[in-house]
């Protein structure tokens, strides 16, 4: 299902499968020009050029992009397929999984436009960047919670897809994705670490871009949260799915 639905995005366009490594790169070209040359933004305390801000840039944009994408396809995942709600016996929880596989899909090829920037621009990927599978795991987990949180929701609620639509978007901005966590205020960088995305962003560019190790103590709280996140959409899903056929 996860094959067929990437294929069909992009069937009968010219480009093909394409399209989903020109997106990134189109988005990437974007930003950086708007925030470098426009706005002349600097990353954190000013230090790097132009290519050190769109590698700080596109890391957040890629794990931002992957929860966006999941989140904001999962109010209408149940609707959408009505046939296997009212006529087969479905496992209809395996809908948001193959919405995340599709997802993740555009997050590798992503990544792999992040890798090829890296070593042009660097020469070099460190060595503790076999770290960041590791990174993603809870946010795996915590997006498909989500995922399964919002789809039973809008079967019930049909205005939570317009209602994510727009907090996807917020949270681009109250996410360390344009800027560092320390370029905040110290009373403000309290707040945004609140934000679940916050420590897999800084975690991310720490492993693939600093070289740093992972720190094992905050992984195994972002692993109980995202491992909770899951456990709590995937009970809700299971229990309100008993009324999908009458209110569908």
């Amino acid at each position: 299902m996860s094959k067929r639905e990437v294929i069909g995005r992009y069937r009968g366009s010219i480009m093909g499968l394409a399209w989903s490594l020109f997106n990134p790169v189109l988005m990437l070209t974007v930003y950086t020009f708007v925030f470098s040359e426009v706005f002349k933004a600097k990353w954190g305390t000013g230090g790097g050029g132009k290519a050190e801000f769109a590698i700080m840039l596109f890391v957040g944009m890629i794990i931002h992009g992957f929860f966006a994408e999941c989140a904001n396809r999962s109010p209408s995942l149940i609707l959408s397929n009505v046939n296997y709600v009212t006529k087969v016996v479905f496992p209809l929880e395996i809908l948001s999984v193959s919405s995340l596989l599709s997802a993740l899909f555009h997050t590798l090829i992503s990544l792999f436009v992040l890798v090829c920037a890296q070593l042009i621009t660097r020469g070099s990927i460190p060595l503790n960047a076999i770290y960041f599978p590791l990174v993603l795991i809870p946010l795996i987990l915590g997006t498909l919670g989500i995922s399964w949180l919002l789809a039973a929701l809008g079967v019930y609620i049909r205005d939570i897809g317009q209602i994510i639509g727009v907090l996807t978007t917020v949270l681009l901005f109250l996410s360390p994705v344009l800027y560092p966590v320390a370029s905040l205020p110290p009373q403000y960088q309290s707040w945004i670490h609140l934000n679940p995305l916050t420590y897999i962003i800084e975690e991310s560019r720490n492993t693939l871009l600093s070289g740093l190790a992972l720190q094992w103590d905050n992984w195994i709280i972002a692993m109980i949260i995202g491992s909770i996140l899951a456990m709590f959409g995937f009970w809700l899903f299971q229990k309100t799915r008993k009324g999908f056929a009458d209110v569908i």
